[in-house]
C-alpha cells in the first residue's frame, strides 16, 4: 500500500515513473548518513519524451517550463523512492537547485522552478519546504527546457 506521500501524489494524478539511469559516468544519487544527493534530472515525462525542449523565453512558455520543472520534481522523486524504498522516510526536502534552459533576456527561473518546489510542499507539506538555486543556463541535455537536482534528508 503506498504511504501518505505517495497518496498525495495520486491526489493530484501523479504516478511515479520507474527511475531513469545515468546517461554518463555518474550514479543517479549518493547517501551519506542521513543526505540524500540526486543527480540532475530532466524533464522527461512517463512517455519518456521530453515535457519541454528549447529555450524558455525563446520557444517554451513559462507555463511549459513550469509543467517541465514539476515533471523534473517528479523523476527527482522516482530517484528517491528507488534510494530508500518509502517516500515517508524523507524527513525534509533540503535544497533544490534548477537550471534553466534560457534565452538570454530570459529573467523568470525561479517563476518555471515554482513547478519542482510546488510538487515538493504538495508531497511532503512543510517538510517539503526547502532552499533552492535557479541559475539560467545556455544549454542542457538533450535541449531539455529545465533539469533540477536535490537534497532530502531521510531516515
Amino acid at each position: 500500500m503506498a504511504g501518505t506521500v505517495e497518496q498525495n501524489l495520486a491526489a493530484q494524478g501523479i504516478t511515479l515513473p520507474a527511475p531513469k539511469a545515468p546517461v554518463a559516468n555518474y550514479v543517479p544519487f549518493v547517501r551519506t548518513g542521513n543526505l540524500l544527493f540526486v543527480s540532475g534530472q530532466v524533464c522527461l515525462g512517463g512517455d519518456g519524451k521530453l515535457i519541454a525542449a528549447g529555450k524558455l523565453g525563446y520557444n517554451v512558455a513559462l507555463e511549459d517550463g513550469y509543467a517541465a520543472a514539476k515533471g523534473c520534481g517528479v523523476n527527482l522523486l522516482a530517484q528517491v523512492k528507488a534510494a530508500i524504498g518509502d517516500l515517508d522516510k524523507v524527513v525534509r526536502v533540503v535544497r533544490l537547485g534548477g537550471f534553466v534552459n534560457s534565452a538570454p533576456d530570459f529573467l523568470d527561473g525561479p517563476k518555471v522552478l515554482n513547478g519542482a518546489s510546488d510538487l515538493m510542499v504538495a508531497a511532503f507539506g512543510d517538510k517539503g519546504r526547502h532552499a533552492r538555486t535557479t541559475v539560467g543556463v545556455s544549454a542542457l541535455p538533450s535541449d531539455a527546457a529545465v533539469e533540477v537536482e536535490g537534497v532530502f534528508e531521510v531516515e
